[in-house]
């Protein structure tokens, strides 16, 4: 596996064999005072949310002996990146380990459900004003026989609570990964609760939805067994493909830092996009960028020297950003795309688009042999004779594509974040 990732949270996880059920307490939790723990509600009864809310007795000490040790570090946790779960995110430990010098708190509850995480809310996530959310709750509503509709409705009241608190505050929602039906949590319902999650954020500017989903299921919609050994809760190699996917979210979003690019073009090459901003992009019959970092409708942002196509969200149409110059000479066009899970974008080449996506899950190329999923692949479009000739690290994708005698370099919006870099031109002196 290539990825960058994966050596800070190796070491992060160390020996780490997570159970298929985390039960053990925080280290601190049996120094606090009896006085001072966390009371389990004794009834549902003025609980908010509606579903199930665990009441088996290793849960309600784990709940109140992990709540007990967070209330002594409210003040402590002040403006972490706060991941809000079950097991799966109690499983992580030290998320901070995967992403260095990020302030960040761990409010994952094993067995906990989605209107467990909204009872615990205010306390645990919206007191520390945290600089930002990930949210991934669901697959023990599925284990219990909860009808997607109720959980997605507790999902909505916890995204409207975080809005409330602070509407600038980025909330990344995961979807529920894949599991089995041997665990009482079947593909058909995760696909139709994942589904109910993305109409729940459709109107939420705030709120990014991560495809962790397809990330992590195999052709049939389960769970791998090679990343999910007992079918439900990553191993390592799981974790460092979930913080692989949330990093670059994470820098667009501004809640991690982004590594630099000194990247120089070679002898002959035009920049097409400097880094800063849009300049020299524009959509056709419409609006032209020139020194703005976003286009008006916020689908194309040029952050951290990317040129980013943002995930979408209910009311931004499929757009494609064309470049303001036209080519009508033959040309080599490079550049790099980096795709979140199942992103789908393209290339355009004068006009015939090249698809250009997560291409081992959105396919059409899924047998590449060197592609690097989420991480960064390049494409190189050679348009000689009115033929384009197109390769994603080196290996053919397309051959021989007819192309118009002259036009402009377009990147389309489609789902998912697509994010693209180095972009340059040699255009031929003849």
């Amino acid at each position: 596996m290539r990825n960058r990732y994966l050596l800070p949270l190796l070491g992060a996880l160390g020996v780490l064999a997570l159970a298929p059920a985390v039960r053990s307490a925080d280290p601190g939790a049996a120094a606090a005072p009896q006085e001072s723990r966390v009371q389990f509600p004794a009834t549902d009864d003025g609980l908010p949310g509606a579903g199930p809310f665990r009441r088996e007795d290793w849960f309600q000490h784990l709940w109140s002996e992990r709540r007990t040790a967070w209330a002594s570090q409210v003040k402590e946790d002040q403006g972490a990146l706060v991941f809000l779960g079950d097991s799966i995110t109690q499983g992580w430990g030290d998320v901070g380990s995967s992403f260095p010098g990020v302030k960040t708190a761990n409010r994952g509850i094993s067995g906990d459900t989605s209107r467990g995480v909204l009872i615990r809310l205010q306390q645990d996530v919206v007191a520390l004003n945290p600089s930002g959310v990930v949210l991934l709750i669901g697959t023990n509503d599925i284990e219990l026989k909860a009808d997607p509709a109720v959980i997605a409705g507790n999902v909505k009241q916890v995204i409207a609570a975080l809005r409330q608190h602070n509407p600038a505050m980025p909330v990344i929602l995961c979807e529920v990964f894949p599991s089995s039906l041997t665990k009482n949590r079947p593909a058909q319902t995760i696909r139709k609760l994942n589904a109910l999650y993305m109409e729940a954020a459709a109107d939420e500017p705030q709120v990014t939805v991560l495809d962790t989903w397809s990330l992590f299921a195999n052709p049939h919609g389960d769970a791998k067994d090679d990343e999910m050994p007992d079918l439900l809760h990553p191993d390592i190699v799981g974790y460092a493909k979930w913080a692989s996917a949330l990093r670059p979210i994470f820098e667009t979003l501004g809640l991690v830092p982004a590594w630099q690019d000194e990247f120089i073009p070679e002898s002959g090459f035009e920049s097409l996009f400097d880094g800063h901003d849009l300049s020299g992009w524009g959509y056709a019959q419409g609006s032209k960028f020139w020194g703005k970092t976003a286009s008006d409708d916020g689908r194309y942002v040029a952050r951290n020297g990317r040129l980013i196509v943002t995930v979408s969200h209910k009311g931004q149409e499929n757009r494609i950003l064309w470049t303001t110059k036209k080519f009508p000479k033959d040309f080599v066009l490079k550049l790099e795309f980096r795709a979140s899970p199942n992103a789908d974008s393209g290339i355009f080449v004068r006009e015939p688009q090249l698809q250009c996506r997560d291409f081992i899950i959105a396919g059409p190329f899924a047998a590449l042999a060197h592609y690097h999923p989420l991480d960064w692949n390049e494409i190189v479009v050679t348009v000689r004779g009115g033929l384009a000739h197109c390769t994603c690290n080196g290996e053919v994708i397309v051959d021989a594509m007819p192309v118009p005698p002259t036009g402009s370099i377009g990147l389309e919006s489609d789902h998912g974040q697509m994010e693209y870099r180095r972009i340059r031109i040699h255009e031929s002196p003849h």
